[in-house]
């Protein structure tokens, strides 16, 4: 991989590496700099790969919100080995006491957030110096691609810590938090430019060599799923004064017409660990969205893998296809025992130690385990235990997982379609269940609770479900993931009890790195329950 490097004096480099596979391979650059880099529509590109490369490296190190929002619900427990720190577990019951040492739980991704949103805001600051003659059509693509990533990266966050420091032109000012209604109208602005300024390119005609950028569709997408959760988390009636319901169905139901997509067939050949030689593979039909890994990542500045995956893994043992990793978000019984045995979704999304018939030796290893294990996002091997990351190439199994994170698929574009009422909502609906039931499939009528528990069902351990479940109201969360069960620490039956109290203080909200508000002199404040 060539990799592209821009040095601007004195702030935050503007890109370090290239991002992942097909269109993010480019050109080196040796010493450009912000006073005499963005001159031309081919500097405009790079600078744009330097975006994308940004929300690549968010979860490089730290903790990865679809690991943390997976925890954080009721589909998994925090697990991870049973000789490590309790981190997991103060992030899984939203209790600091916990594990008081993490003062600093997410500072890294805090970081990275913000170094990818100083990109952003750079090429965005640029757009005007930049000579587009001959290539005027390149502008707003380009300006609609930066503009989508900065609202995703920023709804990511606003969801995490609430309310946050926003900054739309580049700089590192100590400046207050704002109020999620500022965030969430500068979010709502940006997507509502992506989606009217992006080409009109159905996923059919696509060139795979454009696999992994920012669609049109990806856009609209985006912005049903913000509307549902501002709407819903805060009460509003529309977006930020920016978007209504019908705007927001509009957008989706543009998707579902015009956008070219469709469900691949067989579920479980969604995910490489669920259907090995049947994967449907990447940027398949059902693919709105993804975040692109590869295998190159090292320790040189190369970060360019999925370092969170071995997160999932099986602690300290593979069974082909799954490799080892280190036992995190241990998978909630409950979340099996949701599914019919008749639903093709639960082999497929879940990996069951007596049902798949797995020797697992390594009890003694693993806390907080249940006999179920992540199965979407993990690592994979082949019959001998050697990482199919390593075979490819990578450096090791940690941080060599190249397997995208498919953040829209299309089945979540029908279903919140579904939601906002469209004419064809029970079609929707009915579309995404026929898939899951195939010959077993019976109907049952769309209503608002029905979505809510097939959305689970759907898009378990892809890192919604927390943010489904605060949308329906903190005291609905609260009281949907709080339990006190027993699961295995090192083979001992261990009592475990998650406080609703203690969700509902915290409102769903991780902690504000306590680095950080040092940093501002205490202009930033803690969240409350932190």
């Amino acid at each position: 991989m060539k990799k592209i490097r821009l040095y601007i004096p004195l702030t935050l480099l503007l890109m370090s590496g290239a991002c992942s596979k097909s269109f993010l391979d480019t050109e080196d650059v040796t010493t450009a700099t912000e006073q005499n880099f963005y001159k031309t529509p081919g500097d405009a590109f790079k600078a744009l790969v330097g975006c994308y490369d940004g929300l690549q490296q968010v979860w490089k190190d730290g903790i990865a919100l679809p690991v943390a929002a997976e925890v954080m619900s009721d589909n998994t427990f925090g697990g991870t080995g049973n000789s490590d720190g309790f981190g997991y577990q103060m992030m899984d019951e939203f209790d600091k006491s916990r594990s008081p040492s993490d003062q600093n739980f997410f500072n890294s991704n805090w970081i990275n957030y913000y170094k990818a949103l100083y990109r952003c805001n750079m090429l965005l600051s640029k757009m005007e110096q930049i000579n587009w003659k001959g290539q005027e059509s390149m502008r707003p693509i380009y300006e609609s691609e930066t503009r989508f990533l900065r609202a995703y990266l920023y709804f990511d966050m606003v969801r995490m810590w609430g309310s946050i420091p926003l900054l739309t032109q580049p700089g590192n000012e100590n400046v207050p938090q704002a109020s999620p209604d500022e965030v969430y109208k500068l979010i709502a602005e940006d997507l509502e430019f992506a989606a009217q300024n992006l080409p009109n390119t159905k996923y059919t005609s696509q060139a795979p060599a454009t696999y992994g950028r920012v669609t049109k569709w990806a856009a609209a997408s985006l912005l049903g799923r913000v509307y549902l959760y501002y709407t819903g988390y805060y009460s509003k009636p529309d977006l930020a004064g920016v978007t209504t319901k019908a705007e927001a169905l509009n957008g989706l139901v543009d998707v579902i017409t015009n956008g070219g997509y469709g469900l691949v067939e067989d579920y479980k050949n969604l995910w490489p660990a669920a259907s090995v030689l049947t994967y449907a593979g990447e940027d398949n039909k059902e693919t709105v969205f993804a975040i692109k890994y590869t295998f190159t990542s090292d320790y040189d500045g190369n970060t360019d893998g999925n370092h969170w995956l071995v997160m999932f893994g099986l602690r300290d043992q593979f069974s082909f296809p799954y490799g080892q990793g280190w036992g995190g978000g241990t998978v909630n019984p409950k979340l099996w025992n949701a599914y019919l045995a008749t639903d093709t979704r639960r082999g497929a999304t879940i990996t069951s130690i007596i049902d798949e018939g797995i020797n697992f030796t390594m009890k003694g290893n693993q806390r907080e385990y249940t006999g179920y294990y992540v199965k979407k996002y993990t690592p994979t091997c082949d019959e001998n235990g050697n990482s199919i990351a390593v075979n490819k190439g990578g450096v090791n199994f940690m941080i060599g997982q190249f397997q995208d994170y498919v953040s829209i698929r299309y089945a979540d574009v029908l279903l919140m379609a579904a939601e906002l009422g469209a004419p064809n909502a029970q079609t929707y609906f009915d579309d995404v269940r026929k898939r899951a039931y195939k010959a077993n499939f019976t109907p049952l009528a769309i209503s608002q609770e029905n979505i809510m528990k097939e959305r689970r069902l759907e898009f378990a351990l892809e890192g919604h479900r927390l943010y489904d479940l605060l949308r329906q109201g903190v005291n609905v969360a609260a009281t949907t993931i709080a339990e006190s069960t027993n699961v295995e620490n090192g083979g001992v039956s261990t009592n475990k009890t998650i406080s609703a109290a203690k969700i509902a203080e915290t409102k769903g909200l991780v902690q504000i790195p306590y680095t950080q508000i040092t940093l501002s002199n205490n202009v930033l404040k803690q969240n409350a329950g932190w």
